[in-house]
């Protein structure tokens, strides 16, 4: 249970800073996560909202170009998709669902039957969009930045949202929007293709109990399970850590990607 502490730790005390840098003066973290400030000073930016932007108008200031790299070269080097499961609020709400789901036995059913890549389509729609229209389409419709505008501004719009996510992921699609929808996700899973850190498998260890492969979210990326000593190659994976928190046998760490072995 570790990584999910200290993965709730991470999100509800950005937001808490985020809350507090608008409304109380402690300027740590100000602005949101589309746009904000770093100790009053160091821009932070959304990437994918800098590209459909440049897509949308050919231009952009200084400081959100600056921000955007930076948000880029951490996420692009840390851990796949680490915003999506230690930062993005959205992460809460489905893992509510998952945790509804389970507790009232909807462990198998769905409405739809929808592939993994159809976040990747959605992700080239948005930026063909934004070409297209002129305007940054996924921005004016996301649900994450909704909520999370919601939680730092106290907005009641917000809670609608929750709901329909919530349902959608109970009664739809398990892991529906994190895991098939969401082109915010794809777009991470794409420029960290090359993280460094990675959830590594010790074959020799493991028992082939598959609790890992019963609690992942993206339960393609474990496909060494039981058969190999190597870590997880696809940038799919959220890095949260669910897996390592559920493997009594100690097969499954984080650890440093070995870039040379690749070779």
């Amino acid at each position: 249970m570790k990584f999910l502490i200290l993965r709730r730790i991470t999100q509800i005390s950005i937001l808490a800073l985020f809350v507090l840098g608008n409304f109380y003066g402690v300027k740590i973290l100000s602005g949101n996560l589309s746009s904000s400030l770093l100790f009053g000073k160091i821009p932070l930016s959304d990437p994918f909202a800098l590209v459909q932007i440049l897509l949308a108008s050919f231009s952009a200031g200084i400081n959100a170009i600056i921000g955007a790299g930076i948000i880029f070269a951490f996420y692009a080097l840390v851990a796949p998709r680490a915003f999506c499961s230690w930062i993005c609020p959205i992460n809460l709400l489905t893992d509510i669902a998952f945790k509804l789901r389970e507790k009232f036995g909807f462990k198998g059913e769905k409405v739809l039957n929808v592939s993994k890549n159809l976040r990747y389509y959605l992700l080239a729609l948005a930026l063909m969009l934004s070409l297209a229209l002129s305007y940054p389409v996924f921005e004016s419709v996301s649900y994450i930045g909704i909520i999370q505008r919601g939680i730092i501004y106290g907005s009641a719009s917000a809670l609608g949202i929750a709901v329909a996510i919530i349902a959608f992921d109970m009664f739809v699609l398990k892991r529906g929007i994190c895991s098939h929808v969401c082109p915010l996700g794809a777009f991470y899973a794409i420029i960290s293709k090359f993280a460094l850190i990675r959830v590594k498998h010790d074959a020799q260890a493991c028992t082939k109990c598959m609790k890992c492969k019963l609690i992942c979210p993206e339960v393609q990326v474990l496909d060494m399970i039981g058969k190999e000593s190597r870590s997880v190659s696809s940038s799919e994976c959220i890095s949260c850590g669910r897996c390592i928190d559920v493997c009594g046998d100690g097969a499954l760490k984080f650890s440093i990607r070995n870039l040379r072995r690749e070779k």
